[in-house]
């Protein structure tokens, strides 16, 4: 007789939301989700890589430039259709997206010479596609009592050496919205808090970072991936059921 209890009945299985999948703190937290047996739908600007790391498939991805308030819209819609083989209930929702455009050499842009059209494009995929996606599936989360998680920055409470003017502010903006969405999205049973990595060992670490982290960083290393993702989890789950409106700061004590 087959053994029952084993596997998790489709409709069962909780969901997460994820944007910004591919790499770094995304991918940790796709591997962290999907090992406790949670459906993680990612979104990125790129299709579903063939050569996907984890066990997923092109019915878990979406694609969407999330530049474009008008393509957001529609991956917000077809979010919506997926989510209907769970009842159309939505677990959480991660808000990991972020882009920071550098000048020549990988140069920091300052306020002085970040042109304008890019100040737009960082704040419309860091600060108002995590409102649009949040607002946009709102009766999704309200379902399943859900959590929303905003990836902010400890650059968005200090100037940063490496961190340009545009995507500071523009976390600094995610973190003071993260409060009025606590606020607001409360009363309908959802829960939205903040994380605020420092240095976390990723493919986009600048030159200069091991001089930062011996002077700046009291515990001397990076963060990993794999404890963001944890932090995430935690936030996410019935561990922190009474967390609203918090931005927990995962930096090894820098902002102390």
């Amino acid at each position: 007789m087959e053994e029952r209890g084993t596997v998790i009945p489709n409709e069962d299985r909780k969901t997460l939301i994820l944007t910004g999948a591919s790499r770094g703190i995304g991918h940790a937290t796709v591997k962290r989700f999907s090992s406790a047996g949670w459906r993680v739908i990612t979104c990125s600007r790129h299709p579903f890589p063939e050569n996907c790391p984890w066990e997923a498939g092109p019915e878990d991805h979406i694609q969407v430039d999330l530049a474009d308030s008008a393509n957001t819209m529609e991956a917000i819609a077809e979010m919506r259709d997926r989510l209907k083989a769970q009842g159309s209930r939505l677990n959480a929702l991660v808000n990991n997206a972020g882009i920071s455009p550098k000048g020549e050499g990988g140069a920091r842009l300052s306020t002085l010479d970040t042109p304008i059209p890019d100040w737009q494009a960082v704040f419309q995929v860091n600060f108002f596609a995590p409102v649009m996606l949040a607002r946009g599936l709102i009766e999704e989360l309200k379902a399943a009592q859900g959590a929303v998680v905003n990836v902010t920055s400890i650059a968005g409470s200090r100037v940063h050496p490496f961190a340009g003017a545009a995507y500071s502010t523009s976390k600094a903006a995610l973190a003071g919205l993260t409060r009025e969405m606590a606020a607001d999205f409360a009363p309908q049973g959802i829960r939205v808090n903040a994380i605020s990595p420092g240095e976390i060992d990723t493919a986009i670490l600048s030159p200069g970072t091991d001089k930062l982290v011996e002077e700046e960083i009291p515990m001397r290393r990076l963060g990993t991936p794999e404890e963001v993702a944890k932090a995430i989890y935690f936030l996410c789950t019935e561990q922190s059921s009474y967390v609203n409106g918090a931005e927990l700061h995962i930096n090894g004590g820098q902002h102390v």
